[in-house]
Order: structure tokens, then C-alpha cells, then sequence
């Protein structure tokens, strides 16, 4: 992505000249010891992260915290880990790697949670690299498209480091940041990174007609990305006055807006309004977000608060496992011992739904990975692998073969449930064990 940028002219009455620098001069303030927060998402701020990069030989032991991040992530190299030690406070793609050899660290957080780590000190923040847009006529910069869990570290950094995008889009809500709040600008003229639309098979779709089912009109929407969610919106074309309080949204959110099934016009609280902290898509969403009074952009300890979530009627949140075991236990950040993601915002809005008044909170998944060799409803998590929904939080789980209602169910009745709802070469052998163990 940086070999495709180029720098802009510096403009001395939007920008304090003793702060303009290239980004490897920028990023000198950063020294051994440091802990350094990185705004996250498609808005990595890369030109920075490889400027500290460069800085390796010169500097030890400074930890990086960040949710994931896209596009190029340097510090995370092999070699790099006396230099860097990265905290993941959710394990992107590119930090698994390093995570699992034990190059990086995984703190297991709720996401919603996350700002208090620096706002009540809990957490120590020297620098923060963060990814906006131009200041505008009071000189204020926009967070942009993620604004997640930046703000909090900004307010607690001694230095905060801005590299500054014309192509970042300025959006609504709380996630200003005054240009006087910056040590060093860096001004910087690339396309922000984007996320590719996973294409929807069929068996997403089975698995999101039967969760678009469960979802009335008037609903307000937690949807996450990838093919389950995609396919849901695409069977909710037959709804109207579909509302929007969620963490994060993409393209398929903005489809409906457009064709008017998503409006917001039936929400109780934040009413008119799509509220999220960050999207993850294309140009086409950067671009709907921009200057665009339906949507709302809050930190995550506003969109992730179960109150909050709570306080929207019929929210209907959606989530995805890497595994369900057939007393509903979910997980969904670690295959066996290796850690694959993070808790993100699940539970946040697994407990926010299920206060809501006419809320759902509801887990979808496939069936079976690994070509139907093995099945996704178990009997037991395996060894190692991390509870993030608990059995008490799971209400409804989704496969391709039908929805499981579990809330207020005994642990027989759920493991009829989902062994049901379990592929049909697995039930069997689901039943057997769960005969041998007592529960049915």
C-alpha cells in the first residue's frame, strides 16, 4: 500500500508547521519500553507502522497493541519480537502466526470493554499511531471509518502521531480528534485497505434463511461480516424499517439502505440512525459513510455496552462459532490451543440481545468443516478451546439443517436440539455419547 502513496502539499492553515514530518521522523518519539496503540481495522495507519518498523535496530522491547489490523503488519515478523512485542487484544490473520509460536501476545477481553483498559489507567500508553482525515474548518480530524478503540488511548498517550488522508472519509459522531492534540502530522495521500466480499454459497444461504426467519420487521440489526451475515441481509429483502446498532457493518448493510428495507425509522433509541464503530468493505461503503447524517459513529464502550445494546427493541444480533457443544457452550476465538481471533463483540451483544425487549441473540454456523469430516456441534469443546458465549448466554443456534432455541432449556433438551441441527452423518455418534454420558 505505501508504494502506491504519495504526499500532499503541506497547507500552513490547516496544519501547525512545527508538526508536519515525514512519517521516520515522526515516529522517533517512540523509545525502548514503550507501549504503543495502533488504530485498527482498514484503518491501519501503514505508512507509520513500517516507519517504526525501520526503527527496529534502535529499539527494544516496545509492546504494540492493536485489535486486527490490515494490510502490511511489519512488527510482526519473525526477528521481530525483541524489538516489538505485539498484545493482541483480537488476533487478525496476520498476528496468528506470531501469537501461536509465542512471538506475540493474546489478552481474551470483551470488545466493548477495551477503552476503560486506558481510560481507568489499567493500561499504560505512551504513543498512539492513529489513521484520519484533514482537519476541517475548526481543526478537527475524523477517525474515519474505525474509531473502535482509538480515542481513549489518545486521550491517556503523551504522543499521538496522526497520519493525515484526504481519501480518509470524515463521518459523524464521537470520533473527532483537535489537531492540537497531535505531537507530529504526517501527511499522507493513499487508498484506505479494503475487505473483499466473501461470495455467498448455498450452504450460507440455507444457514441465513433460517436466521432472516427469526428476524421481524422493525428489527434493529448486530450483523458481523462474512458469508452468514452477507446471506441473512440478502433474505431480508422482504422486511421493512430495518434499524442498525451494531459494532460494525459492510457492504451487504449498505445494499439495503439503499433499496430503503434498511431506514432506521422504527428504532427506539438512536432513532434515524445507523450506529456503529467501524466498517470493513469496499470504496463503495467508504464512500456511503462519508458526510453521512444516517450514520453515527461511537467507541465501542458506547456500541458494545449490553445496556446500551439493550436499550434498542428487537435488537436481533448474529455471531458466528468455530464450535458448539451440545450443552451450547460456544467457541469462537481458538481452535484447540491455538488462538484464532478474539472475543470481539459476541457476548457484548449475545447479553445486549437477550434484554432487549423482543431481542434474539443467535449464533450461526456451519454444520461441518474440512469438507463434512468434522462436525462443528460436539460433544465436547477440544482440549484448549476457549468458552466466549457460556451456555447460560446462548439462546439460538443456526446451522443449514434448522435453528436450535435453547434459552430456558434443560441440558437434555438442548443436546436433542442440536445433536438435530448437527449433520446427519454426526448425530449418531452425538447421541451415543451423549446416551453414554447421561444427558439423554
Amino acid at each position: 500500500m505505501s508504494e502506491k502513496s504519495t504526499p500532499t502539499s503541506p497547507t500552513a492553515s490547516a496544519y501547525p508547521s512545527e508538526k508536519l514530518a515525514e512519517a521516520i521522523d515522526a515516529v522517533k518519539c517512540i523509545r525502548s519500553g514503550d507501549t504503543v496503540f495502533v488504530s485498527s481495522g482498514c484503518a491501519a495507519p501503514t505508512l507509520l507502522l513500517e516507519a517504526m518498523a525501520a526503527r527496529a535496530p534502535e529499539l527494544y522491547h516496545v509492546e504494540v497493541d492493536h485489535i486486527l489490523i490490515f494490510g502490511p503488519a511489519p512488527h510482526l515478523a519473525p526477528g521481530m519480537e525483541t524489538h516489538f512485542r505485539h498484545n493482541a487484544l483480537f488476533t487478525g490473520f496476520n498476528a496468528r502466526t506470531a501469537v501461536n509460536e509465542g512471538r506475540a501476545d493474546y489478552t481474551p477481553i470483551f470488545l466493548g470493554e477495551i477503552p476503560r483498559l486506558y481510560a481507568n489507567g489499567w493500561k499504560h500508553v505512551d504513543v498512539v499511531l492513529v489513521h484520519v482525515s484533514p482537519p476541517d474548518s475548526h481543526g478537527f480530524c475524523s477517525l474515519g471509518i474505525d474509531c473502535a478503540a482509538t480515542l481513549a488511548p489518545v486521550r491517556m498517550a503523551k504522543y499521538v502521531i496522526g497520519l493525515i488522508n484526504p481519501q480518509m472519509p470524515r463521518v459523524y459522531g464521537e470520533n473527532f480528534i483537535h489537531k492540537s492534540r497531535f505531537h507530529r502530522m504526517v501527511e499522507w495521500d493513499s487508498p484506505l485497505h479494503e475487505l473483499p466480499r466473501e461470495a455467498m454459497s448455498d450452504l450460507h444461504g440455507k444457514i441465513g434463511s433460517y436466521i432472516a426467519d427469526l428476524i421481524p420487521n422493525g428489527a434493529c440489526l448486530q450483523l458481523g461480516i462474512g458469508g452468514i451475515p452477507d446471506a441473512t441481509l440478502n433474505f431480508l429483502r422482504n422486511k421493512k424499517d430495518l434499524g442498525m446498532h451494531t459494532e460494525m457493518f459492510s457492504d451487504s448493510a449498505v445494499d439495503l439502505v439503499n433499496e430503503g428495507i434498511i431506514n432506521c425509522r422504527a428504532k427506539n433509541y438512536h432513532k434515524d440512525k445507523m450506529v456503529a464503530s467501524f466498517v470493513l468493505g469496499s470504496q463503495k461503503l467508504y464512500d456511503f459513510v462519508r458526510e453521512n447524517p444516517l450514520c453515527e459513529f461511537r467507541p465501542v464502550d458506547h456500541t458494545n455496552d449490553p445496556f446500551i445494546i439493550a436499550r434498542n427493541d428487537n435488537m436481533i444480533a448474529v455471531n458466528s462459532a468455530i464450535s458448539v457443544d451440545i450443552t451450547g457452550q460456544v467457541n469462537s476465538d481458538s481452535i484447540g490451543h491455538n488462538v484464532y481471533s478474539g472475543f470481539g463483540g459476541q457476548v457484548d451483544f449475545m447479553r445486549g440481545a437477550s434484554r432487549s425487549k423482543g431481542g434474539k441473540p443467535i449464533i450461526g454456523l456451519p454444520s461441518t468443516t474440512k469438507n463434512d469430516t468434522v462436525s462443528k456441534i460436539v460433544f465436547e469443546l477440544a482440549p484448549g478451546a476457549g468458552v466466549v458465549t457460556t451456555r447460560a448466554d446462548a439462546h439460538y443456534v443456526a446451522t443449514e439443517f434448522g435453528v436450535a432455541h435453547l434459552h430456558g432449556k434443560s441440558i437434555r433438551e438442548r443436546a436433542l436440539q442440536l445433536i438435530n441441527i448437527a449433520h446427519p452423518k454426526f448425530r449418531d455418534e452425538l447421541r451415543s455419547q451423549a446416551k453414554k454420558a447421561k444427558i439423554i
